[in-house]
């Protein structure tokens, strides 16, 4: 169906736009024109003041509802994400499996080939964090399932998952080069992650060819003045930067410290978990965030719009730069030419806020949700 959206302030992740209709047609942008420029044939949707911004993205989330896809992986838990994240503004999304038995493994990757058949389509992929990790940096993450990587088992893998593995999390100081230059020259986006290295060793390995970092601050040596570690290594070399911005797991204060070094490489995920009682990641609600049953931090309860008002309300980032690092610059680094902007021949992936920062509406490929 062709449509016109009107009435609304309209982000690109470019610009803002106003007193501009938005136009869709066969699931696209179609273009942004003068009110007077709609086709007679597009109907018509009067947004009344509301904000129009790409629709969100998002990078690492474990499950949601009730159904922990990074636990206990299969096709029901990938389908209520898709569900419950698109009723919040996500139009994309990783599913992330936390470190566990090479079998959960398997049964991740069967899930996501079995489920990408019938997927709505937010759901990009899979996002392995572990277990190739630096135990002394574990944080929620099982020791008995931490190890270092072998080639033969991460090509496996990779075959097994036909194209369905996007993104993994690494302790790259422990894993040989040849296992690092095979996921890279696979086009798998390597992220450091619950890592111990030192600054010089994530100098040699940092955007050669490791692009991204996972959760920034946690589960890395803290900031120290005389034992620079990954962190200032990170400033100096800005890979693409992941942080939870929900003030449990990183203040605001140091968000706004990342935000000031890291610039456009700095992007928002939720790494958000769901409560719940089997297997070994036992989620345990407290009220803001999540812990184990031992305590040990560990998911999030965010959504990406709620990290998006968190970087406005608490840190001060520009709203329309605040949901650049919710869309637009994760879909850079996926290298996606098709979201994270409102474009001419982008799927018209969009999420509607109003003034108070909370979600309105989602169109997926041009369809309200």
């Amino acid at each position: 169906m062709d449509q016109a959206l009107i009435n609304a302030s309209i982000f690109t992740g470019e610009e803002r736009l106003e007193n501009k209709a938005l136009l869709i047609s066969n699931g696209q942008i179609h273009s942004i024109a003068d009110p007077e420029q709609i086709p007679a044939d597009f109907k018509i949707t009067d947004l009344k003041g509301l904000t129009i911004a790409p629709g969100l993205i998002d990078l690492q989330i474990y499950g949601s509802g009730g159904k922990l896809f990074g636990a206990l992986p299969d096709e029901e838990g990938l389908e209520q994400m898709e569900k419950d994240l698109l009723a919040q503004g996500t139009t994309g999304f990783f599913a992330t499996a936390a470190t566990n038995s090479d079998e959960v493994v398997l049964k991740a990757i069967d899930a996501a080939k079995a489920y990408r058949k019938r997927a709505t389509g937010n759901f990009l992929g899979l996002h392995l964090e572990g277990p190739y990790l630096n135990v002394k940096r574990k944080g929620a993450h099982p020791e008995k399932y931490i190890k270092k990587g072998t080639l033969k088992e991460i090509k496996s893998w990779v075959e097994r998952a036909e194209g369905e593995l996007k993104m993994m999390t690494i302790a790259p100081e422990l894993q040989d080069q040849e296992l690092i230059d095979f996921l890279h020259s696979n086009n798998i986006i390597i992220s450091a992650g619950h890592s111990d290295a030192t600054y010089e060793e994530a100098l040699s390995f940092l955007n050669n060819p490791v692009q991204a970092a996972t959760h920034l601050y946690n589960a890395m040596p803290p900031i120290h003045h005389r034992v620079a570690g990954l962190v200032p290594a990170i400033f100096k070399l800005k890979p693409y930067t992941s942080i939870v911005a929900d003030g449990v797991h990183v203040s605001f204060p140091m968000i706004e410290l990342a935000k000031r070094e890291l610039g456009d490489r700095l992007f928002l995920i939720t790494d958000a978990v769901t409560e719940t009682t089997e297997g070994i990641y036992q989620h345990v609600f407290k009220g803001d965030r999540y812990t184990m049953p031992d305590g040990t931090l560990s998911g999030s309860c965010l959504s990406m719009l709620k990290a998006v008002e968190n970087c406005v309300l608490n840190v001060g980032i520009p709203l329309d730069e605040a949901l650049r690092m919710a869309s637009t610059y994760p879909a850079r680094l996926m290298g996606d030419n098709n979201k994270g902007l409102i474009k001419k021949g982008y799927r018209a992936d969009i999420i509607v806020i109003n003034k108070e920062l909370k979600h309105h509406s989602t169109y997926f490929s041009g369809k309200l949700n």
